[in-house]
């Protein structure tokens, strides 16, 4: 590559392919550092050396208000790998390994999760009329009010304190609330904090019955996104970097570029996409002074952990593509077979908060998933296991805890040097489309700035 480009980006996971995909739209020709030496960051695929297969580092779900997401698959030409659900259908399975399905029928929205709701077996009629009193309160969000909504919470809230204010059952709380808050906060509903929660839930409350519908990759998550993402950079002159460590270079006051071990490379803007773990590392020497409060607020967020067992049986042991698991040591099952079309049954078994199990040894991570799986899908105990193989994400996540550091903004005090990833202030929790929107933004400051420079 040449040693000057329009914009360096750090970092090839969401963020940083989102930011890089919408700078090379534009027209600017764009460099992408990665360290690691495969795309996708916290969301990326691996080559499992037993089955040949490729392996996702932990299994994602789309949701039909993911704009910023299926707008940079379809503009990198991959929005039909993901495609969504005609309608809203949420297998769960009880404590007794009865699954029932919580099916919302073809309706506008809201009405459609209302209808769903009423009707849904798995709760008492009493419990659902409950579970209402949510909606009429994510009503205030409707017609672009959600951040008037979200900032009316308390911020010490827990989601289980908002709950409570809301007079949401048990029944409600373990079947419907509490999975949600797992999944998409990866945190349990005592710990995380209300304000992102009800973010993520007025989004799936919103203006179209398509934007609570799921949307699974039928791919690899490498060849959903970042694959077509590489290919959409060097299409317009930019390069794709794997193996290439960067830091950032500072002249004064202002980002110059990024140093790496083949040399420098000048640029007239840098984003950083990297985590927030890692937001320390871009610098050769001490932080710039103007970024020393980010760097401390990264430097304190805290981590928490998902773990996904990958099975491989005999044969098929489920009939859903996917269930909720309610009241159980494990927190969704999905048959990656019949998503993706793989050769054995291949099931992705997912525990998000996972702390009991990060540092557990795999033979007792194992034991403890075919246990549970075995309870909700009869069938896996007649079944003989080819091949299991765990993956840990020890910082899969930051917490959203209430008390944790502030998030920061795109822009920053160096001047040509702006942030993206799914820590910084997008007001969603750690998801991919957080992760997207950030990078957007993140783009569209640095577009800004150089027309003016």
């Amino acid at each position: 590559m040449t040693q000057q480009v329009d914009v360096a980006v750090i970092g090839a996971g969401v963020a940083g392919l989102s930011a890089a995909v919408r700078l090379a739209a534009a027209g600017l020709t764009v460099a992408v550092f990665e360290r690691a030496p495969r795309l996708g960051g916290r969301a990326s695929a691996f080559t499992d050396r037993a089955s040949g297969e490729r392996v996702d580092n932990g299994q994602h779900v789309l949701f039909g208000c993911y704009r910023e997401t299926y707008d940079l698959l379809r503009l990198v030409g991959a929005a039909e790998l993901a495609p969504l659900q005609p309608r809203l259908r949420l297998p769960m399975a009880g404590p007794d390994g009865r699954i029932v399905p919580l099916v919302c029928p073809d309706v506008g929205a809201p009405w459609h999760l209302l209808a769903g709701l009423l009707r849904w077996p798995a709760l008492p009629l009493t419990d659902r009329l409950a579970a209402l009193r949510v909606g009429r309160v994510l009503r205030r969000a409707r017609g672009g009010r959600v951040n008037d909504l979200v900032n009316s919470i308390d911020p010490s809230l827990t989601v289980d304190d908002w709950l409570d204010h809301l007079g949401q059952p048990a029944a409600v709380r373990q079947w419907l609330w509490h999975p949600l808050t797992v999944a998409a906060l990866n945190e349990t509903a005592d710990v995380a904090a209300a304000r992102p929660f009800v973010r993520v839930v007025a989004d799936l409350f919103g203006p179209s019955r398509h934007d609570s519908a799921v949307g699974l990759a039928r791919v690899p998550l490498d060849e959903l996104y970042a694959e077509p993402a590489r290919r959409f950079v060097e299409a317009r002159g930019g390069h794709v970097l794997l193996r290439t460590p960067a830091e950032v270079v500072v002249d004064g006051s202002r980002a110059v570029g990024v140093m790496t071990r083949e040399g420098e490379v000048r640029a007239r803007a840098v984003v950083s996409s990297v985590p927030w773990f890692a937001f320390g590392s871009l610098w050769r020497q001490a932080v710039p002074p103007a970024l020393e409060t980010i760097a401390a607020a990264a430097a304190a967020m805290r981590s928490s952990p998902i773990v996904t067992v990958n099975l491989w049986f005999d044969g098929p042991v489920m009939d859903e593509p996917f269930i909720g698991l309610v009241g159980a040591p494990i927190h969704w099952v999905f048959d990656k077979a019949a998503i993706v079309g793989e050769r054995l049954t291949h099931l992705a078994v997912v525990t998000s908060a996972a702390d009991h199990l990060a540092s557990a040894d795999n033979d007792a991570v194992t034991r403890a998933t075919l246990d549970a799986v075995a309870a909700v899908l009869p069938r896996a105990g007649g079944r003989r296991l080819v091949r299991s193989v765990v993956v840990r994400e020890h910082r899969a996540t930051f917490s959203v805890a209430p008390g944790e550091p502030a998030r920061p903004g795109p822009a920053t005090g160096v001047e040509g040097f702006f942030l993206a990833g799914d820590w910084t202030d997008t007001g969603l929790p750690a998801t991919i489309e957080g992760a997207a929107l950030s990078g957007r933004r993140a783009a569209e400051l640095v577009a800004a700035f150089l027309r003016q420079a």
